[in-house]
């Protein structure tokens, strides 16, 4: 049986494509412990739509 803890999944969307103005959206899907970081994940990630490494921050 599996273990019930506090990790929950989480997306995570690019902050610069926004203001690129390009269609599209580059996200992640990602998990976290909600009792080690209840804040709003932010990690480096590769967009493949800019072809960089942007800010990724998890959204609702």
């Amino acid at each position: 049986m599996a273990k019930k803890g506090s990790r929950v999944q989480v997306i995570l969307e690019c902050t610069e494509h926004k203001t690129s103005g390009q269609p599209g959206t580059s996200r992640y899907v990602s998990t976290k412990n909600k009792k080690n970081t209840p804040e709003r994940l932010e990690l480096k990630k590769y967009n493949p739509i800019l072809k960089k490494y942007t800010v990724h921050k998890e959204i609702k």
